[in-house]
């Protein structure tokens, strides 16, 4: 019970409550104190006034009086004559006085806990204007015990009053707010249950119903979110449906276009002069559809292996790269320029690295081929305290808005024509692999520049990093 939102709901009510009535009853007390007090110089007045109407009183009489009256002495100030009315012995020394003609509340409140909590029986003096004005002021002394023994009795009935209000509102409260939200959190609950059963079933997204303003906000944006999930679910299942069938498409097709690829080789040798016209192109298209096939079956795995970290220098795993990129490069007027220093040595997969950099560099190649102009090729490797950075930019054309928004997303459109995208996506899970970012650091008419940044340390970046 005590961990149920219930069961809490009951107890803090109760204590709430408990703390309004402790907040209430120290004043309480005080103006109980005080009203006692009036009332014993009222009752002391009564019985003086008994006396002075017939002045031969007896002693047993006066004593009577001032025994009902609950007081030792009472002496009322007339005429400006003090004047001892009734008197008796007193059992000691008198221990305070007490002026109730003009006290504060925090003055009667100091008093009242005092007197609360001293258990010590005193003889207290007590001063007051007599009522209707029979005279300038009336003292009484006093035993402490008697009202100190009043003042805990009032005390106790209430702090059962106290309880009783706690316990009767804590009720009516937890019963308002079972029926208005403890039940409704709980439908809800038992919704999210149900979907999460079976969340691609539609006909378990929730309904929303609740009539309270903020828990209904709630259930529909729970709606949404459900609703959302439910469609991701049913396209990643296509998707992975699709992916099956174009994997295995895919693979027959590759050999199939690898057996065509050996043909175009002996076309190659022909001596007609439109079939060696024509011979490059074909074999330049079958070379890209072979490629397009070995990168949708590469990218169609499960997921590619984690990499095997070693420390290794960038400068020669970059050279490598660009020999091969040289010889692409043919008769076609395209510069390549490294500025990675020599010394500068990264943690990485040299096989996964070797992957992003040739198709960063392939990329730059072929955007600056596709324009027919001369070209640079830039590979620049930095550090700092907390990453290496190698930067590959090239003075293509730049990229398209179609490009850049779907940049790393498989089949979406490459950047280039004919492309699908694949190349980028999968350098980019390479580099994810390694706890880095593959980022699009500029683009425009001038050039393109792509960055890759791979963490030292612990091999995390800093979250600025990551959120680019």
């Amino acid at each position: 019970m005590f961990n149920s939102l219930s069961g809490r709901l009951i107890i803090l009510t109760t204590i709430f409550v408990m703390i309004a009535e402790v907040l209430i009853f120290v004043p309480s007390i005080a103006r109980f104190r005080e009203d006692y007090l009036n009332n014993k110089l009222e009752r002391a007045q009564i019985a003086s006034l008994a006396l002075l109407a017939d002045d031969m009183l007896d002693g047993e009489l006066e004593k009577e009086l001032l025994e009902n009256a609950g007081v030792f002495n009472v002496v009322l100030r007339r005429d400006q004559v003090r004047q001892l009315v009734l008197s008796s012995d007193m059992p000691q020394a008198i221990a305070a006085t007490y002026d109730m003609r003009d006290n504060s509340a925090v003055v009667l409140i100091r008093d009242a806990l005092a007197r609360f909590v001293s258990p010590q029986n005193e003889v207290i003096r007590v001063i007051g204007a007599p009522v209707r004005d029979a005279g300038l002021l009336i003292e009484i002394t006093m035993e402490t015990d008697p009202l100190r023994m009043t003042m805990i009795d009032y005390g106790i009935r209430i702090l059962i009053l106290s309880a009783v209000i706690s316990v009767i509102t804590a009720s009516l409260l937890f019963v308002a707010m079972r029926a208005l939200l403890l039940k409704p959190i709980k439908r809800v609950v038992g919704d999210m249950q149900n979907y999460a059963a079976a969340p691609e079933d539609a006909r378990r997204i929730i309904v929303p119903s609740a009539s309270v303003t903020e828990l209904r906000e709630a259930e529909e944006a729970l709606q949404k979110l459900e609703t959302d999930l439910t469609q991701a679910l049913r396209q990643k299942e296509r998707l992975a449906q699709l992916g099956s069938a174009v994997s295995k498409i895919s693979h027959d097709l590759r050999n199939i276009l690898t057996s065509a690829q050996l043909f175009t080789d002996r076309i190659e040798m022909s001596e007609d002069p439109t079939v060696k016209r024509m011979a490059p192109k074909l074999v330049g298209s079958i070379t890209r559809a072979v490629h397009l096939c070995e990168s949708t079956l590469a990218f169609g795995k499960a997921e590619e292996p984690s990499p095997t970290l070693t420390r290794l220098a960038l400068r020669d795993l970059v050279d490598e790269v660009i020999d091969g990129e040289v010889l692409a490069i043919g008769d076609h007027d395209v510069e390549i320029v490294c500025k990675v220093p020599a010394m500068m040595m990264v943690r990485a997969d040299p096989e996964q690295l070797y992957r992003v950099i040739a198709n960063l560099m392939r990329n730059a190649r072929q955007a600056i081929t596709a324009t027919s102009q001369p070209g640079q090729i830039n590979i620049e490797g930095r550090e700092d305290a907390g990453a290496w950075y190698l930067d590959v930019a090239d003075t293509g054309p730049g990229l398209p808005p179609k490009a850049q928004e779907f940049l790393f997303a498989p089949f979406q459109g490459g950047a280039r024509k004919g492309g699908s995208g694949l190349g980028l996506a999968i350098s980019a899970e390479l580099v994810k692999g390694h706890g880095g970012i593959l980022d699009l650091a500029w683009t425009g008419p001038d050039g393109t520049c792509f960055t890759i940044t791979l963490p030292k340390g612990d091999g995390t970046l800093p979250d600025r990093q990551l959120d680019t």
